[in-house]
């Protein structure tokens, strides 16, 4: 029996693969190497569009653990330890989610479970090789035939190693990052704004990088956890003594001349205390090799960008991909629509990779970053400058070329709240099931009528016609929009268009004859 796709890597962005592929149709098999899932603490937390894309698939709320829609953070944020005055701005860009990477997975285990998903834990790959028809999986005394193989097996990927794939970037071998969960005096948090007030140097906001002339400074009072503090110091001597709270001190004191008490934390879940030298940025020669493909950190790693960019990247890859391969095994994809993979998610890591250097350029010691900073911190009381660097540090500046020219195309999916005939409720409300969907606010629906023969192929629903709002939207299964218009009588030419670039087989209109030719037989 052949599997339809085979994830390796049972991670958040192999367990979102599983999902997006389930929510699909398709019945993946995950192989994870791990017995259980990691409790090891690793990213903090989610930033950007992927927040709005857990909202659409219904996971925000036992993600966030509140009830509440995501709302933007319209006040202050970071580049490159720079301020970001986010009230300059009519809309913000900038959505977080606080919340550990182990209980990012658990949520998505809980909900790949429910999705049926087939997860093969302490399961491990030690040999690939494809055909024409489909990929061999060696997995211990067993193996495995599957039509597609996908590499979420992180930065040291066996999938990405045995498939021949280069990794080419840099390694960056000069900082080193001391971190640790720890306890901090009561007295120096301020309650209203959250700030760590030290003495001797001033108040330090949460979550955000701190920068002086001899390092970097952050902490992050996640929410059920103690405070993760961290430092970045560079061209420290290299050490084999086991990482320590006193270690860890004395950093602080070098990066902020002053003295950090910390006591050791209070909890009795995994905790951090560990230290890091050096960090790569990486990209991979290609994302694909016939039937195997690469998403996560198995495609791609980035250094000194903080806030965990290669999960929040890795998780859009595992939407972007999932529907496509769907299509495919279907056998309803337009022609190059697995192609599209590439392109598409290659791009947003090179704008990623972007990011990474020029932040770690703004965050590195010496004089002349000083003055590079002091120019930046000018430019930064320009709003068009800040919403630009938002919008790249939280990926809201990628734009797929969808071949449409209106300025939604190619971008995720409005905030809008629809008056449909079932009641008011928000778009993202109506893409839980991961289907393609047209939005059809023209007078008495008359656009949906106009692509009857194709409704088979996406889901539609129709809502009163509202001032400023588009008049029509065509969602992809990723909610990325792939056409889009604001005029009361909407092109059906070019809706038509974009429903055979990414949503109709070659053969839909045969298809569409031969149906109509046996209802009327």
């Amino acid at each position: 029996m052949i599997a339809d796709v085979v994830v390796v890597g049972g991670g958040p962005n192999g367990l979102m693969l599983a999902c997006e592929l389930s929510l699909a149709g398709v019945r993946p098999v995950v192989l994870e190497r791990l017995p259980k899932a990691s409790e090891e603490p690793k990213a903090n937390g989610l930033l950007g569009q992927v927040v709005r894309l857990a909202d659409h698939r219904g996971l925000y709320p036992k993600l966030s653990g509140s009830p509440d829609p995501p709302e933007p953070n319209s006040a202050y944020f970071m580049f490159g330890a720079l301020g970001l005055d986010l009230s300059l701005l009519d809309e913000s860009p900038v959505y977080a989610l606080p919340a550990p990477q182990h209980h990012i997975v658990r949520v998505l285990e809980e909900r790949a479970i429910e999705l049926g998903v087939e997860i093969r834990r302490g399961h491990e790959v030690t040999g690939i090789s494809q055909d024409e028809d489909a990929v061999t999986v060696e997995v211990g005394d067993y193996r495995l035939r599957t039509r597609y193989l996908v590499g979420a097996d992180g930065a040291h990927s066996i999938t990405r190693k045995l498939s021949g794939i280069g990794f080419p970037g840099v390694t960056y071998d000069r900082m080193t990052l001391r971190s640790a969960h720890a306890t901090l005096p009561a007295d120096w948090l301020d309650p209203t704004t959250g700030a760590l007030n030290v003495p001797g140097h001033g108040p330090i906001l949460p979550f955000l990088p701190h920068r002086t002339e001899h390092g970097g400074f952050s902490y992050a009072p996640l929410p059920g956890h103690p405070p993760l503090i961290s430092t970045t110091e560079w061209d420290q001597p290299e050490s084999d003594a086991a990482m320590s709270l006193g270690e860890l001190c004395a950093s602080i004191r070098r990066v902020l001349g002053t003295d950090v008490p910390l006591a050791p934390p209070e909890s009795d879940q995994p905790v951090v205390l560990r230290r890091l030298t050096g960090g790569n940025t990486r990209l991979a020669e290609r994302f694909s090799d016939g039937r195997v493909f690469l998403i996560g950190d198995a495609a791609h790693v980035f250094s000194a960008t903080g806030g965990g960019p290669g999960l929040n990247l890795g998780l859009q890859d595992a939407a972007n991909l999932a529907w496509k391969l769907a299509a495919e095994l279907r056998g309803t994809a337009p022609p190059g629509l697995l192609a599209t993979y590439e392109t598409e998610r290659r791009a947003a890591a090179e704008r990623m990779v972007l990011n990474a250097r020029a932040q770690a350029a703004l965050i590195a010691p010496g004089d002349d970053v000083t003055g590079l900073r002091e120019l930046f911190t000018e430019l930064l009381r320009d709003k068009h400058t800040v919403r630009r660097l938002a919008e790249l540090t939280t990926g809201a500046d990628v734009r797929y070329d969808v071949g449409d020219s209106s300025p939604l195309s190619g971008r995720f999916a409005p905030e809008l709240t629809l008056d449909t005939p079932a009641g008011t409720v928000r778009l993202a409300e109506l893409t839980r099931t991961a289907r393609p969907l047209l939005i059809d606010l023209t007078e008495g629906a008359a656009l949906s009528a106009e692509v009857a023969e194709w409704l088979d192929h996406f889901d539609v629903v129709t809502a009163k016609p509202q001032p400023g709002a588009p008049t029509a939207l065509l969602l992809r299964p990723d909610c990325y929009v792939a056409w889009a218009s604001d005029s009361p009588r909407p092109d059906t030419g070019a809706l038509r268009a974009a429903l055979r670039r990414w949503l109709l087989p070659a053969n839909a209109d045969e298809q569409r004859r031969s149906a109509a030719g046996t209802m009327a037989g």
